[in-house]
């Protein structure tokens, strides 16, 4: 391999109005190639571990995932090397991974092998007030993503319960796209699987979406505009349903709201996207990129009417996203405090040495499975 191989960012995780919601089962396949699991406290560095293998293997022409945390904008939950079928995940609360198939799979790097633990049991009296705060300040973020839920569906119902939204014509569009997408495409395989990730995760700093890294390459976009409540999801679902039926694997990109959603799918083996275009993940089309506005089935006329208590609900959501975020980034700025009682009691240089131990294993498992 010679050029730089491609990245791509997801979240395979996230704060969702049903608290912390993982699809860490999702990150790859339990007969992957090798599953290495990385154990340690806050600022152990697992993060940069993993950052720095999954770019010098990009550097080697390989494709790489970055799986991004929802709770802190500059950390990785995990990376994936798809061609070899190898990952590196953060075995960590609140996403605690321990091996399923140990010695044959999973490998577990404990970082914890390189610290002091005289001095950090100095600090165990701060490093336990400090978690505790961590806890109930998501416990308070998440009771206000699920106020923003409520308010969300409020802003969503009005269509179907004055029958502003035209279902019968949203769907004959869903029956159109249908054929459109899927015509003259022959099946894949008898045995599909859907990959349930998101593309968007609520984050310390808010909304953070990695849509276009998710679908810059992909072959036929469609582009779903409209407001909430006009079927966009519905649509998503269905066109979902449609490629597991005529046998193609699927990813699918959960709202991070609510993660029973599914906002954007990746069909890999027929190049097709399908996007809702939403905040927080609008999404400018490109030139070629198929356009569909759900708010073509609405009944304008019907929809005037009730646009003030619209308006009131939407504002109550927004109000309520910004205290939940207010309450992840004062969970992240805790987490930080924490990671000081760890970090002067870490022994760098030799985790730097297990990093590049592992990244010649890493190597080692490539050749294997490129034949070298």
């Amino acid at each position: 391999m010679n050029s730089k191989g491609k990245f791509k960012k997801v979240f395979p995780g996230g704060n969702t109005s049903q608290g912390f919601y993982s699809f860490y089962d999702y990150i790859i396949e339990p007969d992957a190639t090798r599953i290495f699991v990385i154990k340690g406290g806050p600022g152990v560095g697992k993060s940069t571990f993993m950052r720095k293998i999954g770019e010098t293997m990009l550097e080697k022409g390989y494709d790489v995932e970055f799986h991004c945390c929802s709770s802190d904008n500059d950390s990785l939950d995990g990376i994936v090397i798809p061609s070899i079928r190898v990952a590196m995940l953060d075995g960590t609360a609140p996403h605690v991974v321990d091996p399923k198939n140990p010695g044959a799979v999973d490998v577990i790097i404990h970082l914890g092998d390189h610290w002091n633990e005289e001095g950090l049991r100095a600090n165990k009296k701060e490093i336990l007030a400090t978690n505790k705060e961590v806890g109930r300040l998501f416990k308070r973020a998440y009771s206000y993503l699920g106020a923003a839920k409520i308010f969300l569906d409020e802003v969503k119902s009005y269509y179907r319960d004055t029958g502003a939204l035209d279902v019968g014509a949203l769907d004959k569009k869903v029956l159109e796209l249908t054929h459109q997408i899927f015509e003259g495409k022959p099946r894949q395989t008898d045995s599909p699987k859907a990959r349930h990730l998101f593309a968007t995760a609520i984050t310390p700093k808010g909304p953070e979406s990695h849509l276009d890294s998710i679908v810059a390459d992909v072959e036929t976009r469609y582009i779903i505009n409209g407001d909430d409540g006009t079927g966009k999801n519905t649509l998503v679902r269905r066109l979902m349903e449609a490629a597991l039926m005529r046998g193609h694997h699927v990813e699918a990109y959960h709202c991070a709201l609510d993660p029973a959603l599914v906002d954007h799918l990746v069909i890999p083996d027929i190049g097709i996207a399908v996007i809702n275009a939403v905040e927080p993940h609008y999404f400018k089309p490109l030139n070629g990129d198929k356009v569909v506005d759900t708010t073509e089935f609405v009944n304008a006329v019907i929809n005037e009417k009730f646009l003030a208590e619209k308006k009131v609900a939407r504002e109550l959501y927004r109000l309520s996203m910004e205290q939940a975020i207010r309450f992840i980034s004062q969970a992240k700025q805790e987490h930080d405090e924490m990671e000081k009682y760890y970090v002067p009691f870490m022994d760098f240089e030799a985790i730097n040495i297990r990093r590049e131990q592992t990244m010649d294993h890493i190597l080692d498992l490539a050749a294997q499975v490129n034949g070298n």
